[in-house]
């Protein structure tokens, strides 16, 4: 009998990823001095895999991927202005709405009426935690875990 039900937090939840990829747009569009769009994209995208070990998941590290990126893409010549956009691209998506995915509220009064609700997320634990905080959900888990990585557990 299933007794407990867990939910991911970013785009189950609420809407994140968009907010990425109009931070990569952003991005790529300041770099188009040092090279096309498309590979710094790539570029970026390899940076980001390369860092997850030490940055993990969620805004901060992007940023600094972000930052890391176009030093190397711009052989260390990038304007220190640039840099400060950058920063500012991290600091525009800590601030956008928390914008719930259709119905979720809903479900979540629902389920919380016969099932124990979980929340187990992966990412930066003080954003993970302003997003929760923002959309109002907390009060339908029991518990709310957020880690830097999702393992398999064995028990």
């Amino acid at each position: 009998m299933i007794k407990v039900i867990a939910f991911d937090a970013d785009d189950t939840l609420w809407v994140n990823e968009p907010f990425f990829r109009e931070a990569e747009e952003k991005f790529t569009e300041m770099l188009e001095d040092f090279m096309p769009q498309h590979s710094s994209l790539k570029e970026l995208y390899h940076t980001e895999i390369e860092n997850i070990n030490i940055y993990g998941y969620g805004i901060k590290g992007f940023m600094l991927s972000m930052i890391e990126t176009a030093i190397r893409v711009s052989e260390k010549n990038i304007p220190l202005t640039m840099i400060e956009r950058i920063m500012d691209i991290g600091k525009e998506m800590m601030g956008k709405p928390v914008e719930m995915l259709p119905e979720v509220e809903q479900v979540l009064k629902e389920l919380s009426s016969d099932y124990r609700l979980v929340m187990a997320t992966k990412g930066d634990l003080v954003d993970q935690e302003r997003k929760l905080k923002k959309s109002g959900l907390e009060a339908y888990f029991h518990h709310i875990e957020i880690m830097s990585e999702k393992r398999k557990q064995i028990s």
